[in-house]
């Protein structure tokens, strides 16, 4: 959940892609880009902490002289503490959607384009393609930073709730062309955040052992609570009891799955804006308490994947990892719901 950002989508009223960043911005001779500045629109003025006016032009320059069209027109969208959001319009009619963040290094960005292009290879939902991420020109006024450049979506109405819920199951159920997670093993090639939180993804050949050390362990650590180290304490060495008899293979995820990144483009389900890892398909929905998925969209989803023994439970186990991520994030009012799921897991364990 954490905050409305959008990641290639403005409302209308992770085989695997290889990771490239080509050149940084080709060469164009002095008196070309300095006409073709002139002749761009910029509607609005930057904002946030991600954006210039000089980060926006050198990304024009970057789009105009790597995918054929010249930019017209750029459009302030939004922004956060730590990035600015801009609306692309272009000559032949595409339109991009562009991030920019100052003073930070690619891997701003590079979670986000790896976890976007393997969903996108699934060939299921519908996902932003990412064009390129790369480094703003060093040379640039103020700190330098990165940028992402991607597709942008127009989203319309609600959708068909079932639509969703039967291509995110075939997402889930997609065979894997990462090699890890084809071999089995669950991670990502990166780490990444989920809201602004780090989220490590090195790769385990076991599941249990994967959500232990690098969700659950990595949460309660981050949250520096005596209360809830004690209670992890108990908790944490215990959850492979709540997958006795259950078979999980490395599913492509979202990892941040709620209201705010799912939306539809052209009649088509789209999700955006991912924590993106190879995991238990069952912890897609650890955010589903702010999700508001349908009747529709469960029945859907369970005709491909049914639930498996033990999933209520489970459900819990995944739901406290985004409960501990809220209250690392923002303090108090998530810490109740940390302790009454830590809770009600022991006491099911010790029945």
């Amino acid at each position: 959940m954490l905050t409305a950002r959008r990641a290639g989508v403005v409302p209308a009223s992770r085989g695997h892609h290889a990771h490239v960043l080509g050149p940084t911005l080709a060469p164009m001779r002095m008196a070309e880009r300095m006409a073709s500045k002139r002749r761009r629109d910029i509607s609005a003025p930057s904002q946030g902490q991600g954006g210039s006016k000089a980060a926006v032009g050198a990304v024009a320059d970057w789009v105009e002289d790597n995918l054929g069209t010249r930019v017209v027109r750029e459009a302030f969208i939004g922004g956060s503490g730590w990035s600015s959001q801009y609306g692309y319009t272009c000559e032949d009619g595409r339109k991009l959607f562009v991030k920019t963040s100052l003073g930070r290094d690619v891997s701003m960005f590079e979670g986000e384009a790896l976890g976007l292009r393997a969903m996108e290879a699934t060939g299921t939902l519908k996902i932003p393609h990412v064009y390129h991420y790369g480094v703003l020109p060093t040379n640039s006024p103020g700190r330098g930073g990165c940028f992402i450049v991607m597709e942008h979506l127009e989203l319309g109405g609600g959708g068909d709730d079932a639509a969703l819920g039967r291509q995110l199951a075939l997402m889930h159920l997609a065979a894997p062309t990462q090699p890890e997670a084809a071999a089995g093993r669950f991670g990502f090639p990166v780490d990444n955040t989920i809201g602004g939180t780090p989220q490590p993804n090195g790769w385990h050949d076991d599941w249990v052992t994967f959500f232990r050390e690098r969700r659950l362990a990595h949460m309660l650590r981050l949250a520096g609570d005596t209360r809830l180290n004690k209670l992890g304490e108990q908790l944490l060495p215990r959850i492979g009891e709540l997958f006795k008899g259950i078979d999980v293979r490395p599913s492509v995820l979202h990892g941040d799955l709620w209201s705010g990144n799912v939306g539809w483009a052209g009649g088509q389900p789209t999700i955006y804006d991912p924590a993106t890892y190879y995991g238990h398909h069952e912890a897609e929905f650890g955010m589903a308490w702010c999700a508001g998925f349908s009747g529709r969209f469960w029945a859907a989803y369970r005709e491909l994947i049914p639930d498996a023994p033990g999933a209520a439970q489970r459900r819990e186990l995944y739901q406290l990892y985004h409960y501990l991520n809220h209250y690392v994030l923002f303090g108090g009012g998530y810490y109740g719901s940390c302790v009454n799921i830590m809770e009600r897991l022991i006491a099911h364990l010790n029945k």
